[in-house]
């Protein structure tokens, strides 16, 4: 996932795209050595999480090598943790699922503010895996939005615990009605990613072998369906992936 995250953005910008890239700002990203400084103008709005208000700060750095440029979503709440998503007892967070919702959202009000329409949002991982669910029920009447196609590479990221059993009603709070998500009663790594791409126009095999309920669920669906394939042959093949959805906008 991290080479793909790292070179899939720039072989797309290289052939002409407009791209953003966009990651949780984990405690362990050191922002002396990798120069992140704040964007005060993307920053400053309040994003409600289980009635609860939590600063959205936006953070960037470059790859100078690649002309890119990486956006950060930070919390103090969420992701100054020197862990990603287990403590130094590896306990999973109890509040992984806030988490999710605070990236996903964060990264889509980031997006508003930068006044850009994505043709594709492409999605890596399961830290982004409602943001299929928020563009087509909360985002869903944005203009910015309105003509995106939405694309889910699986993985083999699954964590073996449940997410905090509220997680539907923290949903709700946002305005979703929740009996659309079946998947979600119980709030593992299969129901998160089903829920994913219940919501996806597109679905990729982004590792050599996932979860075989995900990926027999995933190819059911019908939907436009990218097998594996090696890190060195991302760039073109997705790019003729992706041009499948632009070509249809």
């Amino acid at each position: 996932m991290a080479t793909i995250g790292r070179y899939l953005p720039q072989g797309i910008q290289e052939k002409g795209r407009e791209i953003r890239t966009f990651m949780p700002r984990y405690g362990s990203i050191n922002e002396r050595r990798n120069q992140l400084h704040e964007v005060i103008r993307l920053s400053g709005m309040n994003l409600i999480i289980n009635d609860s208000d939590h600063p959205l700060i936006i953070k960037v750095a470059s790859i100078q090598s690649a002309r890119m440029q990486i956006y950060f979503i930070d919390n103090e709440d969420y992701f100054q943790r020197k862990s990603i998503f287990h403590d130094k007892n590896n306990v999973f967070f109890d509040d992984n699922d806030e988490r999710v919702m605070f990236f996903s959202r964060g990264v889509l009000e980031t997006v508003k503010k930068l006044s850009w329409a994505p043709d594709v949002i492409h999605c890596h991982g399961w830290i982004t895996a409602l943001v299929p669910l928020y563009v087509r029920k909360i985002y869903q009447d944005n203009p910015l939005f309105g003509e995106s196609k939405i694309i889910v590479s699986l993985y083999d990221d699954a964590f073996n615990e449940e997410l905090n059993k509220d997680l539907l009603k923290k949903i709700k709070f946002d305005g979703i009605n929740i009996k659309e998500l079946k998947h979600l009663k119980s709030p593992d790594f299969v129901s998160l990613m089903k829920t994913a791409i219940d919501y996806a126009d597109g679905i990729i095999i982004g590792s050599e072998n996932i979860n075989p309920e995900l990926e027999a669920y995933a190819k059911a669906q019908n939907k436009p369906f990218l097998p594996y394939v090696p890190s060195e042959q991302i760039v073109e093949v997705y790019d003729e992936f992706y041009n499948k959805f632009i070509e249809t906008t």
